[in-house]
C-alpha cells in the first residue's frame, strides 16, 4: 500500500459494499471508531495497482471485520488483508465478522481454517399491525419515561452491564461509547425508554430500557427503517413482564415516527429472547457470523 486512507476514502468505499452486498459491512461501533479516531486498534488497508483503494479492515483486540470493494474482488484483496490480520493477531486468537454471511466470505474464512463460532440473527417486522397505545400491566411503583441526557447514564451502564454480563461486546460498553452514540444524529431520548421503581430525580432505581433507534432512507433499506437497538433487564427484576413491556411501548413509539417496519440483532443461541421476539411478529431477515480461529491452525 503507497499511502494510508482518510476516514472519507473508507467510507466511500463501505458505501459501495454495502450498495452491492445488500448488507453494512461494519458494525457501527467499527465504524464509530473509525469516524471518531478512537484509541486502540488497527486500521489496515490493501489497494489495487493504480492506488484504488481496495479493502479495508478493523482489527481491535482479537476481533476483526474486513471488506473488499466490489469492483476488486476475486483478485487477491481478501487474502491479502486477511494475512494482514493474522499477523497483527501473532500468537493469539482471532475472530472476524462476516456480515450478511456471503459466500465468499465464507470460502475465503473457511479456506485459512475458520469456523462458525457465533451467529447474530437480523429480525425484522412490519409495525402496521403494532399497537400505537399499548398499556402494559406494570407494578404501581413502575414507570416507564424517557431517557435524560446527563442523568441517567450510569444507571443505565449500570443495568446494561448486569443484563449483558454474558455478551462480549455490549456487556463492556462504557460511558465513552455510550457518549459517542449521544452525539450521533439519529440519537432521540424520547426513544430511549427507562422503566424506573421510583422517582429517578430522587434516587429511583433502575430496572429496565428499551433504547430504540432509527436509521435514515438507504442505511437498512431504501426507507427509514426502525431498530429495537438495545432492550434489557437487569436480572433482579426477571419475572415482572418488563421485557415485553417495554418491547411493546419501543414499537410504538418507533411506529408513531411514521415508520413502516422495525429490526433488531439477538444471538441465534439466545432462545428465550428469539421466543419472544417471534411471539411479537419478527421473522429471520439476515445472517452475522463470527469466524474463529486458533493460534498455529492450518
Amino acid at each position: 500500500m503507497s499511502r494510508s486512507p482518510d476516514v472519507a476514502e473508507i467510507l466511500q468505499l463501505l458505501r459501495a459494499a454495502a450498495a452491492a452486498d445488500g448488507v453494512r459491512p461494519l458494525s457501527e461501533e467499527a465504524e464509530l471508531r473509525l469516524q471518531h479516531g478512537s484509541p486502540g486498534g488497527s486500521d489496515l488497508v490493501v489497494r489495487a495497482d493504480d492506488g484504488r483503494l481496495a479493502g479495508y479492515a478493523r482489527y481491535d483486540d482479537g476481533v476483526a471485520e474486513l471488506v473488499v470493494h466490489p469492483d476488486l474482488r476475486r483478485r487477491g484483496m481478501g487474502r491479502t488483508l486477511l494475512d494482514q490480520l493474522l499477523h497483527a493477531a501473532g500468537d493469539r486468537p482471532l475472530s472476524i465478522w462476516a456480515h450478511g454471511d456471503l459466500p465468499g466470505s465464507a470460502e475465503l474464512l473457511s479456506s485459512r481454517s475458520f469456523r462458525r463460532a457465533r451467529v447474530l440473527l437480523q429480525m425484522r417486522r412490519d409495525l402496521t399491525g403494532v399497537d400505537p397505545d399499548p398499556r402494559p400491566e406494570l407494578p404501581g411503583d413502575v414507570r416507564v419515561l424517557p431517557f435524560v441526557p446527563g442523568r441517567d447514564e450510569e444507571a443505565w451502564l449500570r443495568v446494561n452491564t448486569r443484563a449483558f454480563s454474558w455478551h462480549p461486546e455490549q456487556g463492556r460498553m462504557t460511558l465513552e461509547d455510550l457518549r459517542r452514540r449521544e452525539a450521533e444524529p439519529w440519537f432521540d431520548p424520547a426513544g430511549f425508554l427507562m422503566a424506573w421503581r421510583g422517582d429517578p430525580a430522587e434516587g429511583g432505581e433502575l430496572l429496565g430500557s428499551h433504547w430504540t433507534k432509527v436509521h435514515p432512507a438507504g442505511d437498512a433499506g431504501p426507507d427509514p427503517v426502525g431498530e429495537v437497538y438495545v432492550l434489557g433487564v437487569d436480572p433482579a427484576a426477571q419475572g415482572m413482564r418488563l421485557g415485553r413491556a417495554l418491547t411493546d411501548l419501543g414499537l410504538a413509539h418507533l411506529r408513531s415516527q411514521g415508520l413502516a417496519e422495525v429490526l433488531l440483532y439477538v444471538e441465534e443461541d439466545n432462545t428465550s429472547a428469539v421466543r419472544l421476539y417471534e411471539g411479537r411478529g419478527f421473522r429471520r431477515f439476515a445472517v452475522d457470523v463470527s469466524w474463529h480461529r486458533e493460534p498455529g491452525a492450518r
